[in-house]
């Protein structure tokens, strides 16, 4: 027996010296790896490309609804011809005079209007609504003007020679009597600190992300605290931070002029339904939740958010999904607390609210347990007192890697430690 184990003695210490076991699974990592490098990893770069890129490409009016004063023929024929021009881009609706249109403007039920008379057209635009937009509707007042003054110059020409006399093409109407002048009116604009929104647009993003490292930080580094105090700090960490970007947007750069405590209270919410819906993926998938999170809110909430130009000129079904995310939601609702008395901002309030109602009740009532690469739990369970407790399935590990000696010591059988007392083996064979 003593010469049996002095035979195996000899064959481990041989297979400490040097003898070494190709792992199976190295290959397979390694192929996968590679796979990843190669086609995983671009194919996700390409589709982030694409995410905003392809939306920013695709800028045109759908069903962008827009003011017209009046119901003259004057009136009538600025419709046909915006609709000539821009097939189904345009949403009309009509106002019998200019102040009913303004307040309109104000109330965010059109982005601007047309005032159509027949000697003169005024554009009514709100910049603080979207740049883009306004500088859409500018445009639009030239062809329309230039319409205009083309059917008066033609109908000047049948009243002097009782005939229709069309201009030819390139000869410009010299008669200032049929020309209509164009005036435009930003009824609403931005801080003159941030005349084309820039600040404002460009923002968006980095909140975004910011919500969401808020979110990481809280759920991984509190994984032992209970639901509730994550949940309070989701909250505190979101006003706290919506606090200090309103400091930086306002109190630096000028663009965030009105309503200061509604504006703070629409950053804070924004953030708040970002990253309580990043915690709550966090709490009940793990870590994958922080990867999910953060393609939903950074490559479709973002580019999908319509915050550099308007819902309204990003291709149909994109301006509908960024709408019921947190971040399309939540730029709709700044430009309303910051310029429009938190007009229009019923919905933004209700698709925020409900993000950051279904985040928290996750984060309140899901239970992750971290694991580490081999699947076994990385920490104790947290119990109601506060104190930690060594899990059952690891103390049964403890139990089956020792063993009592004949002698009455308690011996380690990890490898680990067999490797390290050589002696024990001689100490068995002693003992036989």
């Amino acid at each position: 027996m003593a010469l049996a184990d002095w035979g195996a003695q000899q064959n481990d210490h041989s297979f400490s010296r040097g003898v070494s076991v190709k792992n199976p699974l190295a290959e397979v990592l390694s192929w996968r790896r590679a796979v990843i490098v190669t086609v995983a990893l671009p194919l996700v770069i390409s589709l982030a490309v694409m995410a905003y890129a392809w939306p920013a490409s695709r800028i045109a009016p759908r069903d962008l609804p827009v003011g017209i004063v009046g119901t003259s023929t004057a009136s009538q024929t600025a419709i046909e011809a915006l609709a000539h021009s821009e097939p189904g881009g345009f949403d009309f609706h009509l106002y019998p005079d200019e102040a009913s249109a303004r307040s309109a403007i104000k109330d965010r039920e059109v982005y601007g209007a047309f005032v159509v008379t027949p000697g003169s057209l005024t554009v009514l635009e709100a910049t603080a609504a979207s740049a883009s937009v306004a500088q859409l509707l500018g445009t639009s007042g030239q062809q329309l003007a230039a319409h205009a003054t083309q059917l008066a110059a033609e109908s000047a020409a049948q009243s002097a020679h009782g005939r229709s006399a069309r201009p030819k093409a390139g000869k410009q109407v010299s008669d200032s009597s049929v020309k209509v002048s164009v005036r435009t009116v930003d009824v609403v604009p931005t801080s003159a600190d941030d005349p084309r929104g820039v600040v404002f647009s460009s923002a968006l993003l980095p909140l975004t992300m910011c919500s969401i490292l808020i979110a990481s930080f809280i759920s991984m580094s509190s994984a032992r605290m209970p639901g509730w105090r994550r949940l309070v700090g989701l909250v505190v960490a979101c006003a706290a931070t919506g606090f200090s970007a309103y400091l930086a947007a306002q109190g630096i750069l000028g663009a965030l002029p009105h309503q200061h405590v509604a504006t703070w209270a629409a950053l804070s919410l924004t953030m708040l339904a970002i990253s309580a819906t990043s915690a709550g993926l966090i709490t009940l998938i793990g870590p994958a939740g922080l990867g999910v999170s953060a393609a939903l809110m950074v490559f479709v909430g973002n580019p999908f958010s319509g915050s550099t130009s308007a819902p309204e000129l990003l291709p149909k079904a994109v301006d509908e999904i960024g709408q019921w995310l947190p971040p399309g939601a939540g730029a709709n609702l700044l430009r309303g607390t910051a310029y429009f008395n938190g007009n229009g901002s019923g919905g933004h309030i209700a698709v925020l609210v409900l993000w950051s109602v279904l985040g928290l009740a996750a984060v309140t009532l899901g239970r992750r347990t971290p694991t580490v690469a081999d699947g076994s739990s990385a920490e104790a369970p947290y119990r109601a007192d506060g104190t930690g407790g060594e899990s059952p399935a690891a103390s049964e590990t403890a139990t089956l890697f020792r063993r009592s000696t004949p002698d009455g010591y308690s011996e380690s059988l990890s490898p680990a430690l067999e490797k390290n007392h050589p002696h024990s083996h001689a100490r068995h064979a002693a003992s036989h």
